[in-house]
């Protein structure tokens, strides 16, 4: 019996599981809105608000706490400055989950992860250390 364990496992190992979370926490926080599956979403959306909670309290302590899930110090700035200013009157439920229908070829449940009161211009954002993409299309050939 699994009695009082909560969570899945995704097939994967603890250290790849949380790797995972890291990686689409620190997406998240960056772009504030990522496509995902659809257990994958409920299961990101409490470290996600976790991370919040600990950037509205401040402090050099729960920045380093932060650190451990989110790697990236652009993100992490973000999260301290911005988001926290943000959400700083508001006393959870920083994150909302919407389905968006089933990928094709598997089916999976697909989702989309955003966050509350988003900024639309923070979708395409790059990295300080994310090389420049060429999204245009030449069609001079």
């Amino acid at each position: 019996m699994r009695h009082r364990r909560s969570g899945r496992r995704f097939s994967r190992t603890a250290s790849h599981r949380k790797a995972m979370f890291g990686n689409m926490a620190t997406s998240l926080l960056w772009h504030e809105q990522i496509i995902t599956t659809l257990p994958k979403a409920k299961d990101l959306r409490p470290v996600v608000e976790k991370l919040i909670t600990k950037a509205k309290k401040g402090g050099l302590a729960n920045r380093r706490e932060v650190y451990k899930t989110v790697k990236q110090d652009d993100v992490v700035r973000k999260l301290f400055d911005t988001l926290a200013e943000r959400y700083k009157d508001r006393p959870g439920g920083y994150v909302r989950v919407l389905k968006a229908g089933f990928r094709y070829g598997d089916m999976t449940p697909m989702a989309v992860i955003e966050l509350v009161d988003r900024d639309p211009d923070a979708k395409g954002a790059l990295l300080s250390n994310e090389p420049e993409r060429d999204l245009e299309v030449d069609d001079e050939e």
